[in-house]
């Protein structure tokens, strides 16, 4: 049973009601966060229940050393940690001398949390017994700034309700934090500095081994019944720990409030002997400012995102909660700010996966980031990997390959790789064509094909020499094959000729071969560059063409299907739906023994193929292989129902694409895997996006133009969504009766609907 506590509502998340078992679950799904840092929403006061307390800054991590029970040559040393950061948020709160705590006190009533993503706050109310007698209403509500993505800020207030009552505030900043997830139990933060200037505090901390340094900072202003005071707080210092105690008597009914300026400021940004200066900057702004003002920034650069963004659902209010969530979490996560940033896979709402990048970012989120802002946020995706070329021709290195060959990293931080499962880290390869399929569908979609010459050569040579080396030739098959894999179902390691990984490969080989023609016929002086840098000669590209040509796929005859590897027949082939639901999921069920000979696929494999190249195969390809292979199929990955609700729209199966959209849009929210205390499906969520306006709104690159070949499931009234097509703003609204196009900007477009053309003037509206 899927949890569902979560009430419905269009533009928010809201849980009513306390209850402990389901604290840490909500921390994750409260999260906030602004493209730089973001933090779960842990409660503000003191908390002794179960919590998964996390604070976390982009970009800052600690190379924790491998744990194994033995060493393989090749084996990264380290797995890549996001970090948890010293603790900003916490303030707290006592009453007569009682400690507010959520888990001890007497009564806990109107719970109340919010998280408003129209607007970008996380709120709570509620009013609580502590164990003293004293009846207490409290309200709180806290964001991460978009417009200064290094500084936060809280408001929270306290009414005594039966009695008048002393309230104390003791906002603290703790840098004695530690990650759940330490291998080796070590202390990831070394506390240099701790200080306060008046009502300011300060913390300058570095990080073991990647010497990070980053400043925690804390200022803040007291309130009674809504009006500010001067008042002198006692304050305390510790070695890693400053606080500052403020007392004040409140009269029964009326409240005592603190407003709290917090954050972070990085040697990313800063010079590291400034980083108090720069955080007394930001300080000084948030105060002249103030918190109404903030929050009216805050409110309005979301109003700004949202205006492109949003996809709205008429009738179906989840499906509508679901979409937003998705892509409001999106959006905390990364803004496309800056270029050394990136997007993992839990963002800022959990330690699980490291915090590093995966070839997530290129097979789903790239879709969404260059639909929905400018280009150059997408571009700076790409320009990630190209700046870790390098590292990733050293990875290839250790495995050993030779002359420039490159294996981009499954799990990376800096372009090193860092994953510490070895049927992962050394053989799920696949991820190598989605850097170059990334590329592919940037230049299909926007038109810059100058990030090919100036960049994305030099990527998709070294990835061409990598899969030229990783084939071998089977002379009994006289084909060239590819040994000893793991597909993208990872339930299924080191197979032989996964049918996705041999495909992607000889696609990216033949990809740079006609990229090297392009760019040597129209780019002279870049091609003279890229020869120059990599040595390629016309030999070498003969062998890479020999092995693309050649390529095998494993295929039954009987069933009419690509095989997935070369022994997937040898299986027992037992459709899921025959799995009682108490083997279900089989992850936490099964013994990995079991699950590695069973027939079980974890998420699309072959069918991940179909959707990459739709443009290959036949509609009547796709039916049989989706039929073959979707019945066999757990999901437990997140990055399955996305997959399959877009193939499943594009065979005109509505009913069964609604249910795996309802599936990966709500799959956090109703915690399908029960996990989601861990943190969110941050990457997957994209793939959301990808459900709506690729599945059910049939958008994809034709003949150079945008097309479209809508449905609408019949749970719906209506939906819309906007794509910023190559400058361009297109919104597409489909409802039963018809699909409307309009178009922002200066020029027209010919866009292709159900295979006609269709042609949009600026601010006018065509209906097909």
């Amino acid at each position: 049973m899927n949890q569902d506590y979560i009430k419905a509502d269009a533009w928010s998340i809201i849980e009513e009601e306390f209850d402990p078992g389901r604290v840490k679950s909500s921390e994750s799904l409260f999260s906030i966060g602004n493209g730089a840092m973001g933090q779960r929403a842990n409660f503000e006061e003191r908390f002794s229940g179960p919590s998964f307390q996390g604070s976390y800054i982009g970009g800052v991590f600690y190379p924790d050393k491998t744990k194994v029970g033995w060493w393989k040559n090749g084996y990264p040393e380290y797995f890549a940690k996001v970090l948890n950061a010293p603790n900003w948020i916490g303030i707290n709160v006592f009453v007569n001398n009682e400690a507010l705590d959520l888990h001890t006190c007497k009564e806990v009533k109107n719970f109340r949390r919010e998280l408003n993503m129209k607007e970008g706050f996380l709120s709570r109310s509620f009013e609580a017994v502590l164990p003293n007698g004293v009846e207490i209403q409290v309200k709180s509500l806290r964001f991460l700034s978009i417009v200064n993505d290094e500084l936060g800020a809280i408001k929270y207030e306290v009414t005594p309700l039966n009695s008048d009552a002393v309230i104390q505030f003791e906002p603290y900043l703790d840098g004695s934090i530690t990650n759940t997830d330490a291998n080796w139990e070590e202390r990831f933060w070394k506390t240099l500095e701790v200080t306060t200037d008046k009502d300011k505090g300060f913390i300058v901390s570095k990080t073991l081994k990647t010497e990070f340094h980053v400043g925690t900072y804390m200022k803040s202003e007291i309130f009674q019944n809504g009006d500010r005071i001067e008042l002198s707080p006692e304050i305390n210092t510790g070695d890693d720990t400053v606080s500052f105690t403020y007392t004040i008597k409140a009269n029964k009914g009326e409240s005592a409030g603190i407003i709290k300026y917090a954050g972070y400021v990085t040697d990313m940004n800063h010079k590291r002997a400034d980083l108090v200066q720069a955080a007394t900057m930001v300080l000084k702004k948030a105060e002249e400012q103030g918190f109404d003002n903030l929050r009216k920034a805050q409110k309005e650069a979301w109003a700004s995102i949202w205006e492109m963004a949003d996809i709205t659902i008429a009738g179906d209010v989840k499906a509508q909660q679901g979409i937003r969530f998705n892509i409001f979490q999106l959006n905390q996560t990364y803004l496309g700010k800056d270029e050394r940033l990136n997007i993992g896979p839990k963002g800022f709402t959990g330690e699980k996966y490291g915090g590093s990048t995966y070839w997530d970012t290129e097979a789903y989120c790239i879709p969404f980031y260059m639909a929905t802002k400018d280009q150059k946020v997408a571009r700076k995706l790409l320009s990630y990997r190209y700046n870790h070329l390098e590292k990733a021709k050293e990875n290839a290195e250790k495995l050993g390959f030779t002359n420039g060959a490159a294996l981009y990293p499954m799990v990376t931080m800096n372009g090193e790789e860092s994953h510490n499962e070895w049927e992962i880290t050394f053989e799920e390869i696949h991820r190598n064509g989605a850097m170059v399929f990334a590329i592919y569908n940037y230049v299909r979609f926007t038109g810059d094909f100058s990030y090919i010459p100036e960049k994305g050569l030099e990527v998709m040579i070294a990835i061409a020499r990598f899969w030229h080396q990783r084939a071998n030739y089977s002379k009994h098959k006289d084909k060239y094959v590819i040994l000893g894999v793991t597909g993208p179902n990872e339930y299924e390691n080191n197979v032989n000729n996964n049918w996705y990984t041999n495909y992607i490969a000889k696609w990216c080989i033949e990809y740079c071969l006609e990229m090297l023609d392009k760019v040597k016929d129209s780019y002279e002086e870049d091609y003279l560059r890229v020869m120059g840098l990599t040595s390629v000669s016309d030999d070498e590209l003969a062998q890479w063409k020999k092995v693309a040509d050649n390529m095998y796929f494993p295929y039954s005859e009987e069933h009419g299907v690509y095989l997935q590897q070369d022994g997937f027949l040898d299986k027992e082939i037992i459709p899921v739906s025959e799995l009682g639901k108490t083997q279900r999921p089989i992850n936490q069920k099964w013994s990995w023994d079991r699950i590695l000979r069973s027939c079980y696929i974890k998420q699309a494999d072959v069918l991940q193929g179909f959707y990459f190249f739709a443009d290959h195969f036949s509609k009547e390809d796709l039916k049989k292989h989706f039929d073959y292979y979707e019945p066999l199929t757990v999901h437990e990955s997140s990055l399955s129902p996305c997959v399959h609700s877009i193939q499943a729209a594009l065979l005109g199966r509505m009913e069964q694409a609604y249910e795996f959209y309802v599936r990966t849009s709500r799959l956090d929210l109703d915690d399908y895997n029960k996990e989601v205390e861990e943190g969110c499906h941050i990457t997957s969520m994209a793939g959301t996006w990808m459900s709506i306006v690729e599945g059910f709104g049939g958008m994809r690159v034709e003949d150079d133009k945008l097309s479209f070949k809508p449905q609408i499931p019949e749970q719906w009234d209506a939906y819309s969504f906007k794509i910023n097509f190559r400058d361009r703003i297109i919104k597409v609204h489909v409802s039963e009766e018809q699909t409307r196009f309009s178009l922002e900007g200066q020029e027209s477009l010919e866009i292709l609907v159900n295979g006609k053309t269709l042609k949009i003037t600026p601010d006018s509206t065509v209906t097909a």
